[in-house]
């Protein structure tokens, strides 16, 4: 299973999905699918963008887990 810290790193910085958006032209549905968790792809200009406005690489946005793991947001 993937998972996605999106929802994580919003709140840890305190912005709202509207922000992102703004400030790097990503389709607000699109992060609203990586905020829940429902997205089931995700274009790579997307990530990269994502990373590159929360200064982190890609394994802090996406990780790999077992499906035996609880959800944590």
């Amino acid at each position: 299973m993937i998972r996605c810290h999106f929802a994580r790193l919003l709140g840890e910085r305190k912005l709202k999905i509207a922000d992102v958006a703004r400030d790097t032209g990503i389709n607000r549905g699109t992060l609203t699918r990586l905020y829940y968790e429902t997205a089931e792809r995700i274009e790579m200009d997307v990530l990269d963008k994502l990373c590159d406005y929360f200064g982190i690489d890609l394994p802090e946005l996406l990780q790999r887990t077992t499906s035996s793991e609880p959800h944590e947001k």
